[in-house]
């Protein structure tokens, strides 16, 4: 798989290393260096440390670039200077031993050679110094390894967090996919039996016509002839659409199914009860479908997430439009409401059906009643249950 990085660009937090860097390399070159008692302030290290910060700030532009120069200056001022390296020069090492690291392959030469470049610096750094000890030397490899580590680590995070990014875009791609084929071919059903029975109702009109009316009956003729070509092209794309295995004569589900879908539900274990308010009204064919399979999935995800528990059905019919919801209990083994909520496929095809007739779609953890939350959490507040509801435009 191939990873597309975007152009690096300067933070305000590359900003902020570079200036504590240039700082911290202008204060201690000011100061005097340790290694060096009654020593004055040279112009050229305090150059050389704003010269470095100038560096930090372009490190992730170029890591690999800026560590070089970086290294072969500071092993050049070391052979020809010969003095005891300063801790800005050091600690500077580290902070581009770890963006290297954090940029480029583990495995790669350029890995590699920044380990060595590195190697290099330490090296050069305690030749120069003629006061180091060993435990020196042993404590400048074990800050580079970590610096390095470090960089590893970063970079190896930030590989899976944009697989798992990449991952969930490409499942979520998936499920809408696969719900707007699914809507596209319950909604094809109904139009093909529409267009039959319009076919079959001109047919029948054709019939009754009297004998002199040629003009009407070579009209309705067109009709049904165009519309037999329209369901014999629906029939072949519905079966495309379809694929192998589909059940052409299963009836289409609708609100007057939900009956059965409580059936179901309670066959498996869930506690439904329905009501239903206000006066019902007929239904086109596709709303009543898609309000079916929102009951369902919504009934779906209960049982998943939550388990065998209690859950409520409302169908409310309000003037202009069609209010659904279902509700839950939650888990009843004490485990987390939220856990019963998921945030998978299933919201996602509710959520596409719901956009389709131009409707809202709400979903989430339900609020704890005020003494049910106090008698179990002592006080404390929290959430039981889930909650699905859906507002359609009629």
């Amino acid at each position: 798989m191939i990873y597309r990085y975007k152009a690096v660009m300067r933070s305000p937090i590359d900003w902020l290393v570079a200036v504590v860097v240039g700082l911290f390399a202008v204060a201690e070159e000011l100061s005097g260096r340790s290694s060096l008692p009654g020593g004055r302030p040279s112009i050229w290290w305090v150059l050389a440390g704003v010269a470095a910060a100038a560096l930090v700030l372009h490190r992730r532009r170029a890591p690999f670039t800026v560590m070089c120069v970086y290294t072969a200056g500071n092993v050049a001022a070391f052979a020809l200077v010969r003095e005891m390296a300063a801790a800005w020069q050091f600690y500077t090492q580290l902070v581009l031993l770890f963006t290297l690291l954090a940029e480029v392959r583990p495995a790669s030469w350029k890995a590699a050679a920044g380990l060595a470049a590195t190697g290099a610096f330490i090296a050069s750094m305690v030749t120069a110094s003629p006061t180091t000890t060993w435990g020196d030397v042993a404590v400048a490899l074990v800050m580079a390894a970590l610096a390095g580590g470090a960089g590893i680590a970063v970079r190896r995070h930030r590989t899976l967090a944009l697989q798992a990014q990449e991952r969930g875009e490409l499942l979520a791609q998936a499920a809408v996919a696969e719900e707007r084929a699914r809507i596209a071919r319950e909604l094809h059903d109904i139009v093909a039996h529409s267009v039959s029975v319009m076919t079959m109702q001109a047919g029948g009109v054709r019939l009754m016509l009297r004998e002199g009316q040629e003009r009407e009956r070579e009209v309705l003729t067109t009709i049904e002839e165009t519309g037999r070509e329209a369901v014999e092209e629906l029939r072949l794309m519905l079966g495309l659409l379809r694929g192998p295995g589909a059940d052409d004569l299963a009836p289409q589900a609708g609100l007057d199914r939900v009956g059965d879908l409580v059936d179901q539900s309670r066959a498996a274990g869930l506690d439904v009860t329905v009501e239903v308010v206000g006066d019902p009204v007929p239904l086109p064919p596709g709303l009543g479908l898609s309000a079916y399979r929102i009951l369902q999935e919504a009934l779906t995800n209960t049982l998943k997430h939550a388990g065998p528990t209690r859950a409520a059905v409302t169908i409310a019919y309000a003037p202009g439009e069609l209010r659904l919801e279902v509700t839950d209990e939650g888990p009843r083994d004490g485990r987390p409401a939220a856990a019963a909520g998921g945030g998978g496929h299933g919201l996602i095809g509710m959520r596409e059906r719901v956009a389709l007739f131009r409707g809202r779609l709400t979903a989430g953890p339900l609020p704890t009643p005020p003494t049910a939350t106090a008698a179990r959490t002592g006080g404390h507040s929290g959430s039981s249950g889930y909650g699905v509801r859906a507002v359609i435009p009629l």
